[in-house]
């Protein structure tokens, strides 16, 4: 095995590898039962153990394991100088993370929750998503920012928002969230691995959500982070979703086949950039779409897909390209946060008002 020397974090001498010691050879099965959670932990541990020049710094990510446990036992065997413990400061977090990335490493900061990310919003879109344009190209940044984010919790205010809509209007990030195991593995280990700024939306009430996951070296199926995928095929209308939504979609899907409908599923998978041509295939070969997210419908990124695709592919539209989401309105308490989210009815009668033209 070759490898380069390299320094860590308070002057210690590593060996990077070259090649990646955690990862089953091509050609070898390796598919696990994990949870969304414990996927995630995975490609992190993975990552770690590929390039010593990639670090962890969250808030109380180091022996406690994150607040949903997403980084459990990294510290124990990496050690406290590469998953590191941070104050409360999340854009000391961020301003951090971007000095280190100009130094040469490869940090993945964890945002705690995603209400808490907007201390930090200053850097991340005045300095980290503008810095390799500002410099031409001569300097790049590969920041990785996990967020968990999304309802259906029953936590209180600031700990179930969807922000990703104003992450995604800012050139230069790049912006994923996995909605199953498999994914979340591969999504985050090819998001670390990315030479721009990735911002990785991690669907909070689907962390217990178990998938089977291929960790062998070709288990990604040649299929990109910044890729959409068709998660179900129909002949009628589109469901275009992300992240927490996904799985409500395909219930969604399955509930309208007991109807005589054929329904097809598109994963969006990337928010920036967003896979158009895999959403327009979609559309021209059913017709009709409904696009959900748990964010808010006015200013979200339903909006955006809905005019580009409205755009691309007028003359195949048999309706009008429908949104489902949240209401413009701060999230509401949990009590009452059902009536909020987008359900499997919502989006059935979604699905319902496009078969009305």
């Amino acid at each position: 095995m070759s490898a380069e020397s390299t320094t860590l974090p308070g002057g210690r001498a590593a060996a990077r590898s070259t090649e990646q010691p955690s990862q089953p050879a091509v050609g070898v099965s390796a598919v696990e039962t994990l949870t969304v959670a414990k996927a995630i932990n995975r490609a992190l541990a993975d990552e770690l153990a590929a390039d010593p020049k990639t670090l962890l710094m969250g808030e109380d990510i180091g022996s406690l394991g994150g607040v949903y446990r997403v980084t459990e036992g990294l510290k124990a065997t990496y050690g406290a100088d590469r998953v590191v413990d941070s104050p409360l400061a999340e854009s000391g977090i961020i301003g951090t993370s971007i000095g280190l990335a100009l130094r040469g490493y490869r940090p993945v900061a964890e945002i705690q929750f995603d209400g808490f990310v907007f201390p930090g919003f200053n850097q991340i879109t005045t300095q980290l998503a503008k810095l390799r344009a500002r410099t031409r190209g001569t300097a790049t940044v590969p920041v990785t920012i996990r967020i968990p984010y999304g309802g259906g919790i029953g936590s209180i205010e600031h700990h179930s928002e969807s922000p990703e809509a104003l992450f995604a209007h800012t050139p230069g990030l790049r912006i994923i969230t996995p909605s199953n195991a498999q994914d979340a593995y591969w999504m985050t280990r090819q998001g670390i691995q990315s030479q721009d700024p990735v911002i990785i939306f991690e669907p909070k009430r689907r962390y217990w959500l178990k998938g089977q996951v291929d960790l062998s070296a070709e288990g990604h199926g040649g299929l990109g982070a910044f890729q959409a995928q068709v998660v179900r095929t129909g002949t009628d209308a589109t469901i275009a979703a992300y992240g927490p939504l996904v799985p409500v979609a395909l219930a969604a899907a399955n509930a309208a086949a007991e109807d005589g409908r054929s329904i097809e599923v598109v994963d969006l998978r990337s928010l920036s950039p967003i896979d158009f041509d895999t959403l327009q295939g979609s559309l021209e070969k059913t017709g009709r779409m409904v696009i959900a997210h748990e964010a808010p419908t006015f200013g979200g990124l339903g909006g955006e897909i809905a005019a580009r695709l409205s755009e691309r592919s007028f003359l195949h539209l048999e309706a009008p390209i429908v949104r489902v989401g949240g209401f413009h309105l701060p999230y509401p308490p949990s009590r009452v946060e059902e009536q909020y989210l987008p359900d499997l009815d919502r989006i059935l009668d979604a699905v319902d008002r496009t078969f009305a033209y």
